[in-house]
């Protein structure tokens, strides 16, 4: 992606925040057309500037009905003593830590804890914030929604572990220099 449609992409994702965040507060029946139209704009300019499709982008958009946000996701990093790190296969083929998107009520370590709990079978304690990462800094492909992601050090309170997810393809620990 070039700078030009990057640039253009932050717009378009800077007036989807605006129109959400004006539907959500406006009392006005006037204005709430105008922050929908606005959002419409929005979504035809990020079709335009990418893949998808512009119905796509639309029903997105409008599932986001509050103020706008950055998504807030935890994942676990587990190793065993061989310095393997545990990873989880997702059903598009990429490996990743166990985590996945903050529930409303937890905070991100208890969330890591039952994410942990949920993708690999294991119990862990999520003792360290090792690193917050922004997704549009640190990893493709690009993402239309903000996205902070939070890396916790766990330790295993057992040693056994099993898949649980159905989304998941394959768990398991995996020698990689990636987080050294």
């Amino acid at each position: 992606m070039n700078k030009e449609t990057k640039q253009l992409l932050a717009w378009a994702q800077e007036l989807q925040a605006i129109s959400t965040a004006g539907l959500f507060y406006t009392k006005d029946r006037f204005d709430h057309e105008r922050f929908e139209r606005i959002q419409e704009l929005a979504a035809e300019m990020s079709s335009c500037l990418t893949d998808a499709p512009f119905e796509q982008i639309e029903g997105l958009f409008k599932q986001e009905y509050v103020y706008q946000t950055p998504k807030i996701d935890s994942r676990a990093i587990i190793f065993n003593d061989k310095d393997e790190v545990l990873l989880i296969q997702e059903w598009d083929g990429t490996w990743a830590p166990p985590g996945g998107w903050c529930e409303y009520n937890l905070h991100p370590a208890a969330n890591t804890i039952k994410e942990a709990r949920e993708e690999a079978g294991l119990e862990v304690d999520a003792y360290r914030l090792v690193a917050v990462h922004d997704q549009h800094i640190h990893n493709k492909p690009y993402q239309f929604f903000y996205i902070e992601r939070f890396f916790y050090l766990c330790r295993m309170l057992g040693a056994a572990f099993t898949r649980i997810s159905k989304r998941l393809t394959a768990v398991g620990f995996r020698w990689t220099d990636c987080l050294t």
